[in-house]
């Protein structure tokens, strides 16, 4: 979905007595699957431009109902961080069968107001941890470390790793675990545990740049802003600051999606160099003693499964490319690596994710391969929607 732009709000909001005088009662929103293949926990955007017939200005009143008239989760999200953070899209779930086609309505009415348990996302900066940021949804979690670790007398890390915590069941784990201290969640506990050392490699997913034939990575980031925070999407930036690559300075800025159901995180990449260099973006997934890899031309993934730490049993990650900028696999000492073409914006994106064989949900290395091949499906054949007002 494009975002909203400024002029495109201001012009929204000028109309907004016209809009209310000729407002639509609802809109009918028809969702189809074009694949051959059943989707679980599908994320549907609405830009606000698209439910401006509705007449609503304030998106947080937007309320979705399935075909039976059941009304459906949803979620106002302000994707350009603006200056009143005001939402421009709604987001809601559904899964689809193989082919199958939904028709949703769309109205306006009260304000939406969430109980705990409709919570199936959550991230936040953690400064009593040495600045982490740390998410997660129902399947995953994450952390990656912030600008205090770096000088942190009792075990300093300079690192722009994507690390992984391993969750055993839906439960939203975050403040339970940084409350408990790393006593407590660098052991095996009744909602899983840290068990993955990232340390200075790429760890999960995270990124650098490939110049000399080595791989530069960014230092620990330095400013973080959350734009969503569930209750079905979580979704933040992370700025960096200038690193060397090959003698010049890139400054980045990582803005990453994790929606509920989904054991994949959307990564969007800007890096910024101080001229005009010709860079190559690196996207890595840490090596491991015994990892059986593979990567997918067919869709341009490459993926791991490999054992855990501390005979814990077995993990998948992965990362998903877009095969217009792949360019070739590389490696280093520590990182199998994607290397992708330079685009004209010096801006990327992709999905890298995990899933651990103890959760249930995947627990096999085919059950990883087909997940992640039917996801990359899923990327390149998003769910169609069409909309129409009454």
């Amino acid at each position: 979905m494009k975002k909203i732009t400024k002029i495109q709000a201001a012009v929204l909001t000028a109309l907004f007595p016209l809009l209310m005088a000729n407002a639509a009662s609802q809109l009918t929103v028809k969702a189809v699957n074009k694949l051959q293949i059943a989707r679980t926990s599908q994320t549907i955007e609405l830009s606000a431009p698209q439910l401006a017939p509705l007449g609503e200005n304030d998106l947080e009143k937007i309320h979705v109902k399935d075909s039976s008239g059941k009304e459906l989760l949803c979620q106002a999200v302000d994707t350009d961080f603006d200056a009143y953070h005001k939402p421009d899209e709604v987001i809601f779930q559904s899964d689809f069968a193989p082919g199958e086609t939904k028709i949703f309505a769309v109205t306006a009415g009260a304000k939406q107001a969430f109980k705990p348990g409709d919570y199936k996302v959550y991230g936040r900066f953690v400064r009593e941890r040495f600045d982490d940021y740390a998410w997660e949804n129902d399947l995953i979690a994450h952390r990656t470390y912030g600008k205090a670790l770096e000088t942190w007398q009792g075990e300093p890390l300079t690192s722009s790793a994507i690390d992984i915590w391993s969750k055993l069941n839906p439960a939203l784990i975050i403040n339970e675990w940084y409350m408990m201290g790393d006593a407590y969640y660098h052991h095996m506990n009744s909602n899983g545990g840290d068990d993955y050392s990232a340390g200075a490699t790429r760890g999960d997913g995270g990124n650098g740049l490939w110049a000399d034939n080595k791989l530069w990575t960014s230092k620990n980031f330095v400013n973080s802003r959350t734009l969503a925070d569930g209750p079905i999407r979580v979704l933040f930036e992370l700025d960096y600051e200038p690193f060397d690559v090959n003698g010049v300075k890139v400054a980045e800025t990582m803005r990453i999606t994790l929606d509920a159901g989904s054991q994949l995180d959307h990564y969007q990449v800007t890096f910024k160099p101080e001229n005009n260099p010709a860079l190559t973006p690196a996207i890595g997934l840490k090596k491991v003693k015994g990892e059986q890899k593979e990567f997918d031309p067919t869709n341009d993934s490459f993926v791991i499964w490999e054992p855990m730490e501390k005979n814990l049993g077995m993990q998948g990650v992965a990362v998903i490319v877009d095969p217009k900028i792949f360019l070739k696999q590389a490696e280093d000492k520590s990182n199998n690596l994607l290397l992708l073409k330079t685009p004209p914006d010096n801006s990327i994106a992709y999905w890298a994710g995990f899933a651990w064989d103890r959760a249930g949900h995947i627990t096999t290395a085919d059950a990883w391969k087909k997940y992640i091949a039917e996801f990359a499906q899923g990327v390149q054949s998003p769910i169609e929607i069409s909309i129409a007002d009454e």
